[in-house]
């Protein structure tokens, strides 16, 4: 069975016109469905993350100003949206379905989420159009509760994810992989457990090489209980704001060596969407649909 979470909230939150591509996320599913990749069934609305379960991860200064909306101006202008109580709240769903997702992904191998991957918030800040960690509050979540012991997040957006590096630094329970792009953003990279940092205009058979070394070395040596893919598609060649030269196959592909890999081995996966920008919204939807065929294909 393939558990698929969506919400309307993930659609809205940002004005039209926003360099943050919300289309997609409205987008998304809708191709899904007309494409026959996922059934209505498989959809689920996740629940609202409560304070309690905010706290295991961001700061309580820091979740008191995001529910009182007293970020500074400087604070909002490093997340780069514009704020309101409604996007506070789609970030609230957004972490709970990342984490449902897991739980799904411990009954049926695979779930996914049509959002998340928000890598770039800390915890006590957030950036990069970032406002809470999902992944970072789904891992602290499985592991308080006895639900994962060995946590492996595979970060694949072009952008490295600094804020699960920050966040998970002192935690020997998960191990953070990330392959992004050595000269983009963040321009501070705080130490994952494992940074490949890549030249730009790195292309298919570069990449895939790297990954396929690299991922089978970091799964037998931390054996990982649980995974989380972020399956960002930034790494286009056309992307806006990456600066690898993946084709769609490449991307493709590249999704296709990570869930196989997880689906031959028993090990959970919970996929997060991560970030996309091509100057084209069918290319940033057709490049997302990848993952979610891949997931279709080994699971039935």
């Amino acid at each position: 069975m393939l558990k698929i979470a969506h919400s309307p909230i993930f659609c809205h939150a940002v004005p039209d016109g926003h360099r943050f591509p919300m289309a997609k996320y409205r987008l998304l599913p809708e191709r899904l469905l007309a494409d026959g990749i996922i059934r209505a069934d498989d959809i689920f609305a996740p629940q609202l993350l409560s304070a309690d379960e905010i706290l295991t991860t961001h700061t309580a200064e820091y979740w008191h100003k995001l529910e009182t909306q007293a970020l500074s101006a400087k604070e909002a202008r490093a997340i780069g949206l514009p704020m309101s109580p409604e996007l506070v709240l789609r970030e609230r769903y957004i972490c709970h379905a990342t984490y449902e997702c897991a739980l799904y992904a411990k009954q049926y191998g695979i779930s996914l989420s049509t959002s998340g991957g928000t890598h770039h918030a800390f915890a006590d800040r957030g950036e990069g159009f970032c406002v809470m960690n999902d992944i970072c509050v789904a891992s602290n979540l499985l592991l308080k509760r006895n639900q994962a012991k060995r946590i492996l997040i595979v970060d694949l957006d072009v952008h490295q994810g600094n804020g699960n590096a920050a966040i998970m630094a002192d935690n020997p329970a998960v191990f953070v992989f990330s392959m992004h792009g050595e000269k983009n953003y963040p321009y501070h990279k705080p130490k994952s457990d494992l940074d490949i940092a890549l030249a730009d205009d790195t292309g298919d058979d570069e990449y895939l090489e790297i990954l396929s070394n690299t991922l089978p070395k970091i799964i037998a040596e931390f054996t990982p209980d649980m995974i989380f893919y972020q399956s960002g598609v930034d790494v286009l060649a056309v992307d806006k704001l990456g600066k690898l030269s993946l084709t769609l196959d490449g991307c493709y592909q590249r999704d296709e060596i990570v869930l196989t890999m997880a689906h031959q081995l028993g090990i959970p996966v919970a996929v997060v969407m991560g970030g996309g920008y091509a100057p084209d919204i069918d290319v940033i939807v057709q490049a997302h649909m990848g993952v979610f065929g891949v997931a279709r294909s080994l699971i039935g």
